[in-house]
């Protein structure tokens, strides 16, 4: 521990208890909770959702709504209780001596102002710098995070960066002022690998280049291994465990944080490589191809963009074929293609002996109850208005199956998915999102599909909700003998699920093997890079039989 992590904490939480309006499924939304940040440190604060987190973060900022407030406790700022301030009093401190950075960027940054206008914002409020020195300091923390061209990139609008790009301008606006503590509310979660790597290293580098301290709020364990000094482990709103990040990683002894790092994914992929040439092939992809041209525009030039283009591969009756690479490589939009759910510009999509890319749609249509997806968000992805059942069964009324059976089946299914027959005449909003995705994998399996595709299916879920949709995968897959594409951005969780994975780069698949060879022995260079950010690459689960090399 270094000599700044020894003085008088920056933030000191003292048996802080928010409650829960009355009707919910437990009284606070925080309770009792204590732990300190010091100068110098990264704490990183874990849980999965509902457990208090965000909550903890915005009563320290002062932004809890009207129906959420403190009603016992201390939160201490050098010394002052910030639970006793007056809002102009918060609004002094905000941004000047406590910075916070928010998960999602875009709906944290005004679509309506430029990124250099709003980075002086802060400045402006807090009335730092003047004129032309205003403007160099906006430069200057442009550049502190790693923009490119900080002077040209401070006239653009947000929707004209890239996610990792408008994260650094949230970071560049939170340090504006030098803060002593920096909040960051899990800031890469939306991020693909690379860049979650690269706005990790940076929050590193400007810890340890100001001195300041961290409250780093995750719920990936992978992250906490990467860059925490200390962990703080919540459940429900109670801090059940605390301590230094290599006793909380390696040596838990609560069951909760026992129970999240067993559920972390680990390359589990060996046990998947058994030969599939001798089962039969659903589905035969020959040189894919699809591109989307964006109309010129009056300052805007025509531009082509190659989303997928000659991909090749097979799937195996009972197989899971794994797509993975980062946002834009064309992953997502081959699992379009395949349902027809976009046209393709060339190529073939051979399904059971039949290119269904060259059948007109009325064709198609009897076809598509064989390939169904499960989708990414389980909270879109059902109709809020329709009852659990409904959402089951309407596929196969639609098709010719007569109610009373579809009911039948829908019911068989729910019990499948590990839920009470009861969901039947529930809505969505009366279940969780890892429900909700059970009952996403109940109507894809309906239509008794031949093929499913899973689209960033647990990427929204937490992570022990996502080991237990993963192992459902699994068992229905062996259970029903499907073929399964399994598209995502996550190495390890590609590494778990599949037979074989393939890497996208730029609408080109780059590299195709089993796990092992994919992640042991990467042949490419982007593979080699993805595989290099991957988060805690050099920490091994307690609880898992193989962990990343």
């Amino acid at each position: 521990m270094t000599t700044s992590q020894t003085d008088a904490p920056l933030l000191r939480i003292e048996q802080l208890t928010v409650n829960l309006p009355s009707g919910g499924d437990r009284a606070h939304a925080v309770k009792d909770l204590s732990f300190d940040l010091r100068a110098g440190e990264i704490l990183c604060i874990v849980g999965e959702s509902g457990s208090g987190k965000s909550i903890s973060a915005n009563a320290i900022m002062g932004l809890l709504p009207a129906y959420l407030r403190p009603q016992t406790g201390r939160i201490l700022f050098k010394g002052r209780d910030l639970l006793q301030l007056r809002e102009d009093q918060l609004l002094a401190l905000r941004g000047k001596d406590i910075g916070m950075v928010f998960q999602e960027p875009m709906s944290a940054l005004n679509p309506l102002m430029r990124v250099g206008e709003q980075i002086a914002e802060v400045l402006t409020v807090h009335g730092a710098y003047t004129g032309l020195a205003r403007q160099q300091r906006v430069l200057e923390l442009l550049h502190f995070v790693g923009l490119p061209d900080p002077s040209t990139l401070k006239d653009a609008y947000p929707f004209r960066l890239s996610g990792g790009q408008r994260q650094r301008v949230m970071i560049a606006m939170a340090l504006a002022l030098e803060p002593s503590i920096l909040i960051a509310d899990e800031p890469t979660t939306a991020l693909d690998v690379t860049t979650q790597a690269q706005i990790l290293s940076l929050i590193k580098r400007i810890q340890s280049s100001m001195g300041m301290g961290v409250m780093f709020i995750t719920h990936d364990f992978g992250v906490v291994a990467d860059i925490a000094d200390r962990v703080a482990v919540m459940e429900k709103g109670v801090l059940v465990e605390q301590g230094p990040a290599e006793q909380v990683l390696n040596r838990p002894q609560h069951p909760y944080t026992q129970r999240l790092i067993a559920a972390v994914p680990h390359r589990g992929g060996d046990c998947l490589t058994e030969d599939a040439t001798s089962d039969p092939v659903v589905l035969d992809v020959k040189d894919l191809r699809k591109t989307y041209v964006t109309e010129r525009g009056l300052f805007v030039p025509k531009r082509v963009v190659h989303a997928v283009d000659g991909v090749s591969f097979q799937v195996h009756r009972g197989q899971t074929l794994g797509i993975v690479g980062e946002s834009g490589s064309g992953k997502s939009t081959i699992g379009k293609c395949l349902l027809r759910l976009t046209e393709i510009d060339g190529g073939q999509i051979v399904f059971n002996g039949t290119d269904i890319a060259q059948l007109a749609q009325a064709q198609f249509r009897p076809m598509r109850q064989q390939l169904q997806m499960i989708f990414q968000d389980p909270f879109a992805s059902l109709n809020p208005r329709h009852t659990v059942g409904r959402s089951i069964t309407d596929g196969p009324v639609a098709n010719g199956v007569p109610y009373a059976e579809a009911e039948r089946k829908a019911r068989e299914l729910l019990r499948l998915v590990e839920l009470d027959e009861s969901a039947f005449d529930r809505y969505p909003n009366a279940f969780s999102g890892g429900q909700r995705q059970r009952i996403g994998i109940a109507r894809a399996l309906a239509l008794e599909p031949q093929l499913i595709v899973a689209d960033e299916s647990v990427s929204a879920l937490d992570v022990s909700v996502q080991a237990q949709v993963l192992k459902l995968l699994q068992d229905v897959q062996q259970r029903l003998n499907l073929a399964m594409i399994f598209i995502t951005h996550d190495l390890r969780v590609a590494a778990q699920m599949c037979h074989q994975i393939v890497v996208m780069h730029k609408g080109r698949i780059v590299e195709h093997g089993t796990p092992a060879q994919v992640i042991d022995r990467p042949q490419n260079e982007y593979t080699q890079r993805l595989i290099a950010a991957i988060p805690g690459k050099h920490w091994s689960p307690v609880g898992a039989s193989v962990a990343l090399a």
